[in-house]
């Protein structure tokens, strides 16, 4: 047999039952002010049934105020909700604005993946060549590499390794720095006639 649906009347009944307790097995960011406001009248019940000992007094006190300060916390969580769900909707407007004088302003242009649009106003727009960087970088690290060879033979000069000639300009020579042999220098010339 089937069951007869409930009357309308009987389903608030049920929900008004369950409202005051199921407040209490909501979660913390699901609460409401009247969630609140069954809790307190659920707290209150047990006080009653308690007695009225001075220290049942005591505790029904601390208890409003924590209910109050939870109150006030809900409604202010509830209005932040709602300013966010505000400001998102209205982002949304936005966005669908925007989406609409675009498509107005004339068809997207789609450059595929080796190409980028450049604002030519953007002080942080990048000016050179990826190519243009990498002969840069190169240049530099090679520059730095003379850079320490020199070093090393200065340090040499200052430490005495290697005594300083002067040539007749008062320029150190060639010959000084990197001794050729001039047994090495007329073979390789006698090598290149043969060929």
């Amino acid at each position: 047999m089937e069951e007869p649906p409930l009357r309308e009347e009987e389903e608030e009944e049920e929900e008004d039952e369950a409202g005051p307790e199921g407040a209490l097995g909501k979660s913390p960011l699901q609460l409401t002010a009247e969630d609140v406001y069954d809790i307190s009248y659920v707290m209150g019940r047990e006080l009653m049934a308690l007695g009225s000992d001075p220290r049942v007094t005591q505790l029904q006190f601390k208890i409003v105020r924590v209910l109050e300060m939870l109150e006030t916390l809900v409604n202010e969580g509830n209005l932040t909700v709602e300013e966010l769900r505000m400001e998102r909707d209205n982002l949304r407007k936005e966005v669908e604005g925007l989406r609409r004088e675009g498509s107005a302003a004339g068809p997207e242009v789609n450059l595929g993946p080796d190409k980028m649009v450049v604002d030519l106003t953007d002080p942080n727009r990048p000016r050179f060549t990826l190519q243009e960087l990498r002969d840069v970088l190169q240049e530099r690290n090679k520059l730095k590499s003379q850079l320490l060879v020199v070093q090393e033979e200065l340090q040499c000069y200052k430490s005495g390794l290697i005594p300083p000639r002067e040539g007749p300009g008062g320029r150190r020579e060639k010959e000084a720095l990197f001794p050729r042999g001039s047994n090495a220098n007329s073979k390789e010339k006698t090598i290149i006639r043969k060929l």
